[in-house]
């Protein structure tokens, strides 16, 4: 009887042990698993942050380009894509840290936005280096213009120390001047794409002191970037012991009195908007300088 509550004891003893030890067993696995999962949430958490830092950025690389871009379209687009940025971004502070497939989604949203920009900065890129170009280029035009300026400046100059040797008295004169735009019909057209003709009316000055006879009226149009306008760039005549081009020329026959007469040029080039000038010669003499304006 004794052996036998001994044997009891003994059994009850060993159960209570392998229970402990089983409770033990599952206490330990779940404090692990909770270990492990602290790890996790943190490492999403950190995962979440990193995202959201991401779109912050994004941000303001969009708030660098919008405030320098004056493109509308490319603006509007750059406005479109950062206020897309700002509503993933709420919705991804709203997003738990533990929802892994919703924070990728988000991330993957983030790569589309950024490859969009990425193709609108080469465009603001390309853009800015056009608009440099055109700088570059409206610069080279203005010193061109400013050298064919002087030039033009020089040769009066030089017009006026040879008039002190030359009788002014002898000397014709362009005393008025109009231009008139024509279509290809040779009709009046105010419209810039239309114009095909241009027609020079102008009228030598009476001077019975001038010598009569045939002459030869050459005609200098020169265009708003100082480029000479001319059919061919063997049409040159003298002027002050050395040759220049010219754009028209026409004979003519003076007898001393005031004399009408027109020329005209036949336009095969494109025009620019702007003012030109024009400049008369015959026997050898500037004899009247104009400008005229054509308007888009």
């Amino acid at each position: 009887m004794f052996k036998s509550r001994n044997l009891i004891i003994i059994v009850l003893i060993l159960v209570v042990l392998v229970l402990a030890g089983i409770v033990y067993y599952f206490y330990s696995d779940a404090k692990q698993k909770e270990l492990e999962l602290e790890e996790v949430t943190e490492i999403m958490n950190q995962e979440k942050e990193r995202v959201e830092d991401e779109f912050v950025d994004l941000t303001y690389q969009f708030d660098g380009y919008t405030s320098t871009i004056r493109n509308d379209s490319l603006l509007q687009q750059l406005d479109s894509e950062k206020a897309r940025v700002q509503e993933l971004l709420e919705e991804l502070r709203k997003t738990r840290a533990t929802n892994a497939r919703k924070i990728k989604e988000l991330r993957d949203e983030l790569d589309s936005v950024r490859k969009i920009m990425m193709h609108l900065v080469a465009q603001i890129d390309s853009l800015n280096t056009e608009n440099q170009q055109l700088r570059t280029e409206n610069t080279q035009i203005k010193l061109k213009y400013q050298e064919t300026s002087q030039t033009v400046e020089q040769l009066a100059k030089e017009k006026e120390n040879l008039s002190e040797v030359v009788t002014r008295a002898s000397k014709l004169e362009v005393v008025q001047f109009n231009v008139t735009t024509l279509n290809d019909r040779n009709r009046k057209t105010g419209i810039f794409s239309r114009i095909a003709h241009l027609q020079f009316d102008y009228t030598i000055a009476k001077n019975i002191t001038a010598d009569p006879g045939k002459k030869v009226m050459y005609i200098r149009i020169t265009r708003p970037d100082g480029e000479l306008l001319t059919k061919d760039n063997n049409n040159v005549f003298s002027f002050e012991n050395r040759k220049i081009g010219y754009s028209a020329k026409k004979d003519y026959e003076y007898g001393g009195e005031a004399l009408q007469d027109v020329i005209y040029w036949h336009v095969e080039e494109i025009l620019y908007a702007g003012t030109y000038r024009v400049d008369f010669f015959t026997d050898g003499d500037l004899i009247g300088s104009y400008t005229f304006v054509l308007k888009k």
